[in-house]
C-alpha cells in the first residue's frame, strides 16, 4: 500500500537493520542532555495518542522498547534509543496537542521540541505520525509548517491504517497527500502502517535504511 515499490535488497537491508536490538539510552528534558551528535538521527513526532510508542515497538520487534499508554501526554521527554551495531539513533518526541499535564510543563515540552527540530545537525528525517482515521489536523499542519521553515526533511506516516474501511483510508490518504503536496521539506510519499497487523513496517524499515547510505 506504500506509494513506493522497494527492491527486495532494500527491504532485506531494512529488515536486518531492525533485526539488531535497539536499546533505551536516556530521556532528555533539556537540549544539553542529548548525546553527542555522532550518528544519523531520526525522530518520531505526532499528536498525543496517535500510536507512536506502539509503532516504535512494532518497528523494532519488541513490546517493551517504548512505553505505551492510553493516557495522552505520557511521553514527556526526548527518549533516545540506539542500535548497538548500526550508526542510527531514534528519538521519540513528546506528543503534541492534548495532554493531561500542567500548562507550564506542556510549554516546556513544546520549547524542547522546537529547539531539537531546529538545531540538531545530525537529524536526517522526522517521521510525522497522523491517525489514518482522522487525517491531518491543525496541529499536524503547524508542525509541518515549522519543519518546512527550518528545512528539516520529514515524511508522513499514517498510523492505525487497519482501523478505517478501505474507502475511508483512501480518503485520508488523498487528504494527506493534498496537505503535503506543495510543502518544500515534505517527502512526497506516504507510509500507511498498522502496529497490530504489521502493515507497512517492512517499507518503513527500508525507508530508514536508505538514510544510512
Amino acid at each position: 500500500m506504500s506509494d513506493t515499490d522497494y527492491s527486495q535488497e532494500t527491504l532485506e537491508t531494512g529488515r536486518l537493520l531492525f533485526a539488531r536490538p535497539f536499546e533505551f539510552v536516556k530521556g532528555c528534558v533539556r537540549i544539553d542532555d542529548l548525546p553527542p551528535a555522532d550518528r544519523v538521527e531520526i525522530a518520531f513526532a505526532g499528536r498525543s495518542n496517535v500510536g507512536k510508542s506502539s509503532l516504535l515497538n512494532a518497528l523494532c520487534g519488541t513490546s517493551s522498547l517504548a512505553r505505551t499508554s492510553n493516557t495522552p501526554g505520557r511521553t514527556q521527554e526526548l527518549n533516545i534509543f540506539e542500535s548497538q551495531s548500526a550508526p542510527l539513533r531514534i528519538v521519540d518526541m513528546p506528543g503534541y496537542g492534548f495532554a493531561k499535564a500542567p500548562e507550564p510543563k506542556v510549554k516546556a515540552w513544546t520549547r524542547l521540541i522546537h529547539q531539537y527540530l531546529t538545531g540538531r545537525p545530525t537529524l536526517r528525517r522526522v517521521y510525522v505520525l497522523i491517525d489514518a482515521r482522522h487525517g491531518p489536523k491543525a496541529n499536524d499542519l503547524s508542525v509541518m509548517n515549522e519543519l518546512d521553515q527550518s528545512a528539516v526533511s520529514y515524511q508522513v506516516i499514517l498510523t492505525k491504517a487497519d482501523k478505517p474501511s478501505a474507502r475511508d483510508l483512501e480518503a485520508a490518504m488523498v487528504a494527506t497527500r493534498k496537505a503535503i503536496a506543495k510543502r518544500p521539506a515534505a517527502h512526497p510519499e506516504l507510509l500507511p502502517t498498522s502496529s497490530q497487523k504489521g502493515l507497512g513496517l517492512a517499507e518503513l524499515r527500508a525507508e530508514i535504511s536508505l538514510l544510512l547510505e
